[in-house]
Formats: C-alpha cells, sequence, structure tokens
C-alpha cells in the first residue's frame, strides 16, 4: 500500500509491501480503488483530482496535532444531515475545521497535491532514462496511469490538465509512456501517434521539447536556437544582486546578462546552456531509434534541422519573436556552428572551456545550497543531467546519486496516478493560509479549554518554526543569490529560495498564532525569538523595488525590454522579476502587522515608509475595470483580494477610497450568471487576461470574493450590497459536504507566467477563512445572524 512519509516538511510517497494491512487499511485501499475508478471514469470532464489517496488515509488515521477521536466528538456536536436546513456558520466552521485539521501531518504541515503541468514528468523521465535512474515497478505503474489519464479524446496532450491538446504536450507523453515500457502499438499511443503526425510532426514541437528530444537523441542539436554558454561569461555589471545594498540595477549594469533574469528562467536555461555547450545526448538505443521513426512524418536523417530552428506547431505558440531575437539568435548560430578560423579556435580552445566551468559551478552551487532539490523541477531534471555528463569533476557521481535521492521529493500521488509537482511541494505555503484562516475564528477553538483544534494550530506553530530558513547562502554576491536569513520559502528549508510573499504570509501566521496564545506562550514551542522575526522584517524590506512594488525571489535586475528576448513561445512575463500585486500586499500588510505587534521598534519609520510605497504601487496598478489581475491565482478574484486587503489594511474604506470602491463594484458585476450568489472563473481569465466565468459556481473564486466585500466593508453600503454578501456566504454553506465537512475540489486554480496552471488545494481553507470573516462580521452587527 502506498503511503505518504513527512518529516520536516520533505514528502515521500513509500510503497510499502512489508507491513499487515489493518482492517481499516483495507476498507481504505477499497475506496482509493473506487476513487481511481471513478475518476478515470469521468477523466474528459473533471480533470482535476480530489487527492484522495492521501486524503482517505489521512482522515482515517490523522496523525496532525488534533486526536482523530476528538476532532470526531467535535464534528459529531455540530452534524448536519443531507436535507437539513443549514445557516449556522459557527456548525459550519467547527465542521470545516475538524476536517481540515485531519489533514494535517505530524510535522505541523498540510500536505497536497501540487501538480498541474504536463511536461514536468516527461522530462524527469528523459532525465532518469539517460542517467540510468531506477524507477520501481509500482511508480511505474501509477506514472502509467496518470499520463493515460491525462491523454484526452483526441489523442493528445495539453501543456497543463485543463488544456487543449498541444504538440508540447503531446510528444512529450508519448516519449514519457515509451520510456516507461509501452509498446507504440499500443492502442491510446496510435492515437497519440496519430494527432503529432496529424499537426505536423514533432518538429513543430517548442523549444523546451526540441531540447528534451536533442538530450534524448531524437531531435538535433542544430535544430534548436543557441543557449550559449558564453553568456554567463559575461560582466553582471553594477548593482547589487544580493538585496542587501541599493540599487539592484546600477548605471552600468549589464542587462542581458543571464544572473539578471528571472531565478526560475536562469535556473532552467544555466544547465540548458551547459548541455547545449557540450552537445550532450544520451546513447544510441532501440528504443530511441524507434523513437526517431515513430516521431516525424519525414525521415529522421533526411530532415534539414536548422530549417526548423523557429518552428513552432500553432497550437502551442503563446508568445511571438520579435526581429530583434531572432537577429541575435542567427549571429549566436554562426558563433556556435562556424568552423573558420580564429573564431572557431577561440570558441572552442578559450570562451567554450571557461564558459562550461563557469556553469558547472553555478549549477553545483545551486544543488549543494537546496540539498539537491533545486529551485524547480525542470531545473531539477537537467541538473541531474548536467552531473551525469560531467567527467571531470570528481563528485560528480556522488552528485548524480545525491539528485537520483532526491527525486522522490518532486513526486505526488492521487487517484489520478502519480505526477510530478511544479515544486517540491507547497507546504509552508499552505500552512500559513491555513493558520490565518483558522486564526480569523480563534475564539472558537483557543479560548475552549481542551479543543482539538487548538493542538491543530500549535502543531501548526511547529512547522513555522522548523521551515524558517536561518541563513544565507555561502557567497550569495558570487552565485548571484538574495539574501535569504529569516525567509520562508514556498515549501522547505531545504529547499531555502527565499520568497516576497510567502516570507510575508509566513510572519503573519507567526504573529497571529502569538495573539492567539498570548496568555500561553508554552504552547508555542519551540520559540522563535524575536531576533528571527527582524531577520523576516530584513528580508521583506529588501523586496521592494523601485517601484514600490514587489517581486517574488528578488529584487527586478533588469528591464521590462528584456521580455523582447524571450526565449519560449508557451510562457509570458519569464525573463525578469516583475512586480506582483500579491506579493506587494502580502509585504505592505505584515509590515502593517508587525509594526503594531512592536510599536517602538528601530525601523519603524522604514517600515512606514515602505507601505506607503506599496500602496501606491497597488492602486497604480489596478485596470480600469476596478479589478487586479492575479499572477498565480484564477484569476481577477484573486488579485483584487490581495489588493483590497492591503488597502483596507492601509486604511482605506469603501466610502473614501476610490479604488475600494471600483474593485467591489467589479466584483458585483462579475456574479456567476447562474444567479446562485457566487463567482466562478476559469484558467482562461489568466491567458487571456479578461474575465472568463467558469460553467459552474466556484468555491474558492466565491470565498475570495466574499472576503473582499466583507474587508472593504461593501455590506455596509445598503441593503442589496448586504444582500450580495449573505448569498454569497449561503452559497458556501450549501457547498460544503454534509458527511465529512470538506468543499469539493473544483476546477484549477494557480497559474504561472500567465499560461501554465497548477493545482492547489485551496477549497476548504478559504471557504472557512471567508466564513469566519462572515461571521466576525455578524459579531459586530454588521450584518444579521439570520438569513
Amino acid at each position: 500500500m502506498w503511503r505518504l512519509r513527512c518529516e520536516a516538511g520533505r514528502q515521500c510517497w513509500e510503497y510499502d509491501e512489508s507491513t499487515p494491512l489493518s482492517e481499516a487499511d483495507r476498507q481504505v485501499a477499497a475506496q482509493i480503488e473506487q476513487a481511481q475508478s471513478a475518476f478515470q471514469a469521468s477523466r474528459h470532464e473533471r480533470r482535476q483530482a480530489a487527492d484522495q489517496v492521501f486524503r482517505l488515509q489521512a482522515v482515517q488515521q490523522p496523525t496532525g496535532g488534533a486526536s482523530g477521536s476528538a476532532l470526531d466528538a467535535l464534528f459529531a456536536q455540530h452534524r448536519v444531515e443531507d436535507g437539513d436546513r443549514e445557516d449556522d456558520v459557527e456548525a459550519a466552521l467547527v465542521r470545516g475545521a475538524c476536517a481540515y485539521a485531519r489533514l494535517q501531518v505530524r510535522d505541523g504541515h498540510w500536505p497536497g497535491d501540487y501538480g498541474g503541468p504536463l511536461f514536468l514528468l516527461p522530462g524527469l523521465l528523459i532525465a532518469c532514462y539517460i542517467s540510468g535512474t531506477p524507477l520501481s515497478s509500482q511508480h511505474v505503474h501509477e506514472m502509467r496511469r496518470y499520463l493515460f489519464n491525462m491523454q484526452r479524446r483526441d489523442g493528445g496532450w495539453g501543456l497543463h490538465i485543463e488544456a487543449p491538446s498541444s504538440m508540447f504536450g503531446s510528444v512529450m507523453n508519448y516519449v514519457a509512456l515509451r520510456l516507461l515500457g509501452v509498446e507504440a502499438s499500443e492502442t491510446r499511443l496510435a492515437q497519440a501517434r496519430a494527432f503529432i503526425h496529424r499537426h505536423g510532426g514533432a518538429l513543430g514541437i517548442p523549444s523546451w521539447g526540441k531540447f528534451w528530444l536533442a538530450c534524448l537523441g531524437c531531435y538535433e542539436w542544430r535544430g534548436l536556437n543557441p543557449l550559449t554558454p558564453e553568456m554567463w561569461l559575461l560582466p553582471y555589471g553594477s548593482g547589487d544582486a544580493t538585496g542587501a545594498r541599493r540599487p539592484a540595477i546600477g548605471w552600468l549594469a549589464n542587462p542581458v546578462m543571464p544572473a539578471r533574469y528571472w531565478c526560475h528562467c536562469r535556473m532552467v536555461y544555466l544547465p540548458m546552456s551547459d548541455l547545449y555547450g557540450r552537445r550532450a545526448t544520451g546513447p544510441l538505443t532501440p528504443l530511441v531509434q524507434s523513437l526517431r521513426r515513430e516521431l516525424y512524418t519525414d525521415a529522421y536523417d533526411r530532415i534539414d534541422w536548422p530549417a526548423h530552428r523557429f518552428h513552432c506547431c500553432a497550437l502551442d505558440e503563446y508568445t511571438h519573436r520579435p526581429r530583434v531575437q531572432r537577429w541575435l539568435w542567427n549571429v549566436l548560430y554562426v558563433y556556435e556552428w562556424t568552423q573558420r578560423w580564429p573564431l572557431a579556435y577561440l570558441r572552442d580552445r578559450v570562451w567554450r572551456p571557461r564558459a562550461l566551468a563557469e556553469t558547472r559551478r553555478q549549477v553545483r552551487a545551486e544543488d549543494r545550497n537546496t540539498k539537491h532539490v533545486c529551485i524547480g523541477p525542470v531545473n531539477k531534471a537537467i541538473n541531474l543531467l548536467v552531473c551525469w555528463f560531467d567527467h571531470q569533476s570528481p563528485d560528480a557521481e556522488a552528485d548524480v546519486r545525491a539528485h537520483q535521492e532526491r527525486i522522490q521529493d518532486y513526486l505526488w500521488l492521487a487517484e489520478d496516478g502519480m505526477k510530478m509537482q511544479g515544486y517540491n511541494g507547497s507546504q509552508l505555503w499552505d500552512t500559513a493560509f491555513a493558520v490565518q484562516a483558522l486564526a480569523e475564528c480563534g475564539d472558537l477553538w483557543t479560548v475552549k479549554a481542551g479543543s482539538p483544534l487548538r493542538d491543530t494550530l500549535a502543531a501548526a506553530w511547529r512547522y513555522l518554526e522548523v521551515s524558517q530558513v536561518l541563513e544565507d547562502v555561502p557567497d550569495p554576491a558570487r552565485y548571484y543569490r538574495h539574501i535569504s536569513r529569516g525567509a520562508w520559502p514556498f515549501s522547505t528549508r531545504d529547499h531555502g529560495w527565499p520568497i516576497s510573499d510567502c516570507t510575508a504570509e509566513g510572519l503573519r501566521a507567526v504573529l497571529a498564532l502569538r495573539r492567539l496564545f498570548h496568555d500561553e506562550p508554552a504552547a508555542l514551542s519551540p520559540p522563535i525569538p524575536d531576533h528571527r522575526l527582524d531577520d523576516a522584517l530584513n528580508v521583506m524590506l529588501s523586496f521592494q523595488n523601485p517601484s514600490g512594488g514587489c517581486a517574488t525571489y528578488e529584487n527586478t535586475r533588469s528591464y521590462p525590454w528584456l521580455e523582447w528576448l524571450n526565449p519560449s513561445e508557451v510562457f509570458d512575463d519569464i525573463m525578469i522579476d516583475w512586480d506582483h500585486v500579491e506579493c506587494t500586499s502580502a509585504c505592505v500588510r505584515s509590515l502593517i502587522e508587525y509594526a503594531r505587534e512592536f510599536p517602538q521598534h528601530a525601523r519603524t519609520a522604514e517600515m512606514r515608509t515602505a507601505v506607503e510605497r506599496g500602496l501606491t504601487f497597488i492602486r497604480q496598478v489596478q485596470r480600469a475595470d476596478g479589478s487586479w489581475y492575479g499572477n498565480w491565482g484564477v484569476c481577477f478574484t484573486y488579485g483584487t483580494w490581495f489588493a483590497v486587503e492591503a488597502l483596507v489594511a492601509g486604511g482605506a474604506t469603501v466610502d473614501t477610497c476610490p479604488a475600494l470602491q471600483r474593485a467591489c463594484a467589479f466584483l458585483e458585476a462579475h456574479r456567476h450568471p447562474s444567479g446562485e450568489g457566487g463567482w466562478g472563473e476559469t484558467y482562461q481569465s489568466c491567458s487571456q487576461q479578461r474575465w472568463h466565468h467558469a460553467p459552474e459556481v466556484q468555491t474558492v473564486n466565491t470565498a475570495w470574493a466574499l472576503m473582499s466585500l466583507l474587508a472593504a466593508g461593501w455590506h455596509r453600503r445598503g441593503e442589496a450590497e448586504r444582500r450580495t454578501v449573505q448569498r454569497a456566504a449561503q452559497w458556501l454553506l450549501r457547498a460544503q459536504r454534509r458527511k465529512d465537512g470538506f468543499w469539493e475540489q473544483q476546477l484549477i486554480k494557480g497559474v504561472f507566467n500567465r499560461n501554465c496552471m497548477i493545482t492547489y488545494n485551496y477549497e476548504t481553507v478559504f471557504a472557512l477563512w471567508a466564513l469566519a470573516r462572515y461571521r466576525n462580521a455578524q459579531l459586530d452587527a454588521s450584518l444579521p445572524h439570520s438569513f
């Protein structure tokens, strides 16, 4: 039976054959099989799994701060049956909190599915195939299940689970299934091959796909646009990369040096450029030779590879390349392939060896600083190949083994199968939100002696403590790393990359727990001393850019025009670390709360200035229709929620602030056309940057909208506005499952780079948060206690 093992946030699925199954285990195993069959039967209509493999086990035997028996007893006191009228908000909150508490694990965090993109697992499998990294038969079985479940009716696969079929998704997942041992004659692979051929064959795969196929030996390096490693020899120029000093962009900055790119971009193209510079290709096995025949409509040895450098299938092209980018690539292509002296001599004998030494040094630093987890799944797999192809470094073999051991950190199992996640998890992020949601109505459990939910919150504190980053990476300026001591990462301390909004949400969760447990601070153990909170403050202040906004992992290091050189056809806004309303709002709110917690702090004036600049930025980026675009969630309800929270925290009211008035009017105007009282968006709101109604009301969008309206005080404006808020709360109450207190997983709700979606388990936690805020409005008499 598959079981999830967690330690200090590290999540590893392990197949346990040795432990005898109890009767309860056998019942859960049967339920998991039913969930797997149900998902397969409805996979074309419902693309998002409900995380049943983990949840069924966790509900049956919770391991978090609260015991299962205590949660059962508390839930039973507030149980309602199907058909009963439900308008008791407090009872719904207790049921939902009991349900969510069962998902907490022993180290205090909330695990969950963080899949969605469909190009991640194939890249990992190519790296494993080339490097000889073994996979167990159980892993192979579940990966096959996932890939076949994600196949669409037309035979292809999309960029992510809800996207229509594309060349990138189809070729990569076809190759992945062949590497997993599925024969080319299998019916579903025959359908996939027909889709690929019908759209021109694998020559039209976007550049990332071309790279992976070239590594495997199914595409020629001459058919790629250059990934020249000598770019890493360019001078960085003036400006501080660490965030410890100002500015990040000096007068003599070199804007095109790769260390100035957004960290996810540069950490992918760094190992890509290393392998490109070596023309590194795996062994030409019979399977690779067969794939050369299967993927193309022409004979492999007759293809004019250079002619397809710019070829991208129309199904995939999201961003369009300007002329300046083509000109640059043509110049670099001459440099890469010329055999004329002296350029060839200088390239091969002088510049290329130095460049590859530098790229290997940077890759090695990334591996060591993250304990071989790496910043994300793409560079995780490519860094493994860099180490495998490195025949010079004495520790390369040890690095390969360390990478192989950390692969399991990225794998997640659900009823749809085993996937590669978009990170090594979202542990800190989800825990910080869970704490704030529960703290919104903390009086329901913290003031009541013996409440199991009090133990849940105390356990969450332990994860907040163990996940905070305690030191900067060695020699941060040499490796272009922002300061990280005091930050909270997205996932785990091992990962360690500092992020502005994660630091802010982590800090705000810590402050919320300190307030809830102010009469009993010993319950929060181990302690987080004030100097560590000061370190978090220092990191947050360091993230603010001259614009007043905050980017994600670092200060913005180059200029917006660098996006003209975006080498990816399927992602947008990847070249620099852009300011985001979510990151700015999170930091602004945390600075305000920190100043309240420590009113005599030496940096109070600095915090006040940062808050004012942040609020100015948020007002400036409001769209003409009153909304804010959500860069990391779907979509306008998400961005607007963050913005409204910051403006209200900064003292704005709906009566005096035009920005809040426009935001609330926008939400009023975009209620779901069903008339049920909620809101719902699809991922197309992100990719097309305009509102797209979901087919049905969505719990998460409704919760975000309701929290925005409540924060702004919209319900105090009049009877119509109050009714809007009441109906949204009523919808959330009706949507709660009576039998267990959860809310159903619905459409995908995360996004990155505008065009790729990712899974979050947001439904229950945000429904709880919104209803808790609604209850608070009832308590202050601004809303009636009955509907």
